[in-house]
């Protein structure tokens, strides 16, 4: 699993990603985005764990991989992506999931 924090996204950044969303809700604009990528049970699994820990909105990114990797993208406030990819990373190692 590869997790990367984006804090205070730009404007193409957020672009990209909003063409890339699995749902068109309006987000608005989020402080920061964590993105989380590895094999499709590692990513509900973290998406479960991030829903639960804090007050995120997670969505899935589409693209194309050959190695048939799926990214998750966690939309929120700095704090709260932060933690959100800290319990993620805690689960990960406990493997607890």
């Amino acid at each position: 699993m590869d997790c990367r924090i984006i804090k205070s996204p730009g404007e193409g950044t957020l672009a990209i990603l909003n063409r890339r969303r699995g749902s068109k809700d309006n987000l608005g604009v989020p402080d920061a985005v964590g993105l989380v990528q590895g094999k499709l049970i590692e990513m509900v699994c973290a998406a479960d764990i991030a829903e639960k820990a804090v007050g995120v909105t997670v969505e899935d990114i589409r693209g194309s991989c050959p190695q048939n990797m799926i990214l998750l993208a966690i939309f929120g406030d700095t704090a709260s992506v932060i933690a959100a990819m800290e319990e993620i990373k805690k689960k990960e190692n406990d493997r607890l999931w």
